[in-house]
């Protein structure tokens, strides 16, 4: 991937959870290009190995890393191996989550004919587990890798932690409340992160995109033929920049918030990334 513009984190070790998905292998490219050693993880231990190959094949420096971000014991496992390949984490990025069908309903808004709906996902026939599920892998999922994986730069009294959050942090959309629930918690965590975390050095921030393409949202998204569903393009006429982002625009973020010459007196904050998503009113 090329990079928007080069910072210096030769030296650096990037840990990046979610590392085989869209947007966060996009992010691990980016920061191995700019000279850190870059660990992906990733449930799928072939999808965090087809990344670092391409880190590699490029001439830089990674290794993929199966891991479950709700196992703590799999986190204190990742860790041990990153720390023996490239020694310990100076940034980590939160990047694995996703949504879960089960927290989902399948009507924008509710009707009174959804009160005799025996097989639709209304708001009241949501599955608590799924919701549990959903909530679980954005927060905790955070969490847990920050719980494990920050101890190292407390020690060192240095370090940088960017968490994934997203629009629905901002406004809730509709059919997805445990996706907007969870996200809005991490953007909460963020800031509380931050503030506890400066005294020793580790600053904290989250980048929040709007609407990507990705593996995960693409069948809501576009049709068969490769069309727009109805849902795409109410979220292009809301978005003042009538697109779709790409990977790519996440980088500037992501390398201005992980330079501490750049971004050195920046925590705490959670940075919008959405053609202008959250700045329109609809009229």
């Amino acid at each position: 991937m090329a990079v928007p513009f080069k910072i210096d984190l030769s030296g650096k070790v990037a840990v990046v959870t979610g590392g085989g998905g869209i947007l966060c292998s996009g992010m691990a490219l980016a920061l191995a290009e700019c000279g850190a050693k870059v660990a992906i993880l990733d449930l799928r231990k072939e999808a965090a190995d087809k990344v670092a190959d391409e880190i590699k094949a490029a001439g830089g420096q990674a290794i993929g890393v199966a891991c479950n971000v709700l196992d703590r014991a799999s986190l204190e496992e990742a860790n041990k191996i990153i720390k023996d390949a490239f020694g310990p984490c100076n940034i980590l990025i939160n990047g694995a989550g996703g949504n879960n069908p089960k927290g989902t309903t399948d009507n924008e808004v509710m009707s009174k004919n959804d009160l005799n709906l025996k097989d639709a996902k209304t708001f009241y026939t949501l599955d608590p587990k799924g919701i549990e599920f959903v909530f679980n892998l954005n927060f905790l999922g955070s969490l847990l890798p920050t719980q494990v994986f920050t101890q190292d730069m407390a020690a060192s009294e240095s370090g940088v932690v960017i968490n994934i959050s997203s629009m629905n942090a901002f406004k809730p959309l509709t059919k997805i409340p445990a996706y907007s629930a969870a996200k809005a918690a991490v953007s909460n965590f963020t800031q509380w992160l931050a503030v506890h975390m400066a005294p020793v050095g580790i600053r904290v921030n989250a980048i929040a995109p709007g609407f990507f393409l990705t593996d995960q949202n693409r069948a809501l998204l576009t049709t068969p033929d490769g069309g727009l569903t109805p849902r795409s393009h109410k979220i292009l006429s809301h978005t003042p920049m009538n697109k779709f982002g790409q990977p790519s625009d996440l980088i500037g973020a992501l390398l201005w918030l992980v330079s501490d010459d750049a971004a050195g007196f920046v925590t705490g904050t959670v940075i919008p990334i959405d053609g202008g998503f959250s700045a329109y009113s609809g009229v």
